[in-house]
């Protein structure tokens, strides 16, 4: 507010009525400086802070360079529409996501196994959103990308899956302003369980398997690679209960095994669906579905095997577990 001169000041070399004038005058010029002092322009922000997997991160707001090496955001990013300078084409699958596997400007970063950092390099990228598969590369992508900003969000060891790929989304949403679209995501995701685990009737027993190279092997509880982590969020009685030794690929287990345990329900990630398999491909429905050994079991004989999207083992994200929460859901309901 504009102060008041007080009067005896101006008493001495102004009558009353120019008084009034010289006040009026002067209230109205500090009105009018007041807009211009409140339309002082704010600087608006180009980063957020989130906490990865290593820390506290500054990453750029909206980023237009992006490098995405961890499956669990492609087909966020995707959805998205937003465009990536590189990414691992070797462990994209096809057909998934053609924008980027198919399109020559996006440079391929080749496998985990058989990295192309220097592609990395040359697409001179803002953000780079590492880890999962290519976790191991995390300091040497650090060290040779100094001007970008490195982030490692993928579910974190020990963690609870659900609440990582929630996270996961949420950053994500941040990093790229699209924090409504994560938000639906979550929902969505967070619906699948309810109904899911409403669905499930708390004594049936399952069991998780994962197919591949003609074999069938065991998903643990909890830790088992895809599986494992549906059994602590619905609540699922184990049909075998053996804590995972091979928490990638899965371990080692027989078919009579498997009938002994007599399970209610199998749920089964055919691995080489996605044709990342070596050999002759059979698919799940033929390792289970017509195996011999286990046409007595429950689940089987009463065609209570779930089978997962063939790309599941690509995707691995929340969208992923979405659909396949839903399918359980359907699967128990109508049982």
């Amino acid at each position: 507010m504009f102060s008041r001169p007080p009067a005896r000041r101006l008493a001495a070399v102004l009558t009353a009525a120019p008084l009034a004038l010289v006040l009026a005058a002067c209230g109205a010029g500090a009105d009018a400086a007041e807009p211009a002092a409140s339309a002082s322009p704010t600087t608006a922000a180009t980063t957020v802070t989130i906490e990865d997997n290593h820390g506290t991160v500054e990453v750029p707001l909206d980023p237009q360079r992006v490098v995405a090496l961890d499956n669990h955001v492609f087909e966020t990013l995707s959805a998205w529409d937003v465009p990536l300078v590189a990414a691992p084409k070797g462990v994209m699958g096809s057909g998934i996501w053609p924008a980027y596997t198919e399109n020559e400007d996006v440079l391929d970063v080749g496998t985990h196994r058989e990295p192309n950092l220097e592609s990395i390099i040359a697409a001179e990228p803002d953000l780079i959103i590492g880890g999962y598969r290519f976790g191991d590369h995390y300091d040497d992508i650090v060290a040779q990308n100094p001007d970008a900003t490195v982030i490692e969000i993928a579910p974190r060891d020990g963690e609870d899956v659900a609440d990582e790929l929630v996270r996961q989304v949420e950053i994500l949403g941040q990093v790229f302003q699209r924090e409504d679209d994560a938000a639906q995501l979550v929902e969505a995701f967070e619906t699948a369980v309810a109904d899911a685990a409403a669905a499930y009737d708390g004594t049936s027993t399952v069991v998780g398997l994962i197919t591949s190279g003609g074999e069938i092997s065991y998903s643990a509880p909890v830790t088992g690679r895809s599986i494992g982590p549906v059994f602590p969020t619905l609540g699922l009685v184990p049909a075998i209960e053996q804590a995972a030794e091979d928490t990638s690929h899965g371990d080692d287990i027989g078919v009579e095994a498997i009938a002994a345990a007599n399970p209610d329900w199998i749920i089964v990630l055919d691995r080489d669906g996605a044709g990342v398999g070596e050999g002759d491909y059979r698919p799940a429905t033929e390792l289970i579905g017509a195996s011999p050994a286990l046409t007595s079991v429950t689940a089987v004989a009463q065609d209570q095997v779930i089978y997962l999207d063939p790309n599941f083992y690509l995707t691995e994200d929340i969208q992923a577990y979405t659909a396949l929460y839903e399918q359980i859901a359907q699967a128990f309901a109508a049982a």
